[in-house]
């Protein structure tokens, strides 16, 4: 069982940045891919970035190419999420997950292929 709990949320300007840190409690952190979601009021939970086992594969979503970056400490147990240059429309709630993967190099963008799930942390952008 892995529990995966998120920080770093708050109400920022649009043009600013959050980073969120997600951590988790297992002392086999290093085995699980990571992925940051986000859920606006009224939709779908969509993907945000993803990133291995390792930190060295990361996929990011179209939507948030050239502003928003993943990362992992291993040592830590912590996964980030960097948002720059924020809008509105990333308001949301923003989940950490995480899925065992016994492939290095694999990254995940679906929800239904990650296995834990935090509680969230709201993220809201002013205009």
């Amino acid at each position: 069982q892995v529990q995966l709990e998120e920080s770093g949320g708050g109400l920022v300007q649009a043009g600013g940045s959050l980073r969120l840190s997600c951590a988790a409690s297992t002392r086999t952190f290093s085995l699980y891919a990571m992925g940051w979601f986000r859920q606006a009021p009224g939709k779908e939970r969509e993907f945000v970035a993803a990133v291995s086992r390792s930190g060295g594969n990361t996929h990011l979503a179209d939507s948030m190419k050239g502003r928003v970056t993943i990362s992992r400490d291993n040592a830590k147990n912590l996964v980030y999420l960097q948002i720059d240059s924020l809008k509105p429309e990333d308001t949301a709630v923003y989940y950490c997950a995480a899925v065992l993967t016994y492939v290095t190099s694999n990254y995940y963008y679906q929800p239904g292929e990650y296995n834990y799930w935090g509680q969230g942390t709201q993220v809201t952008v002013s205009s």
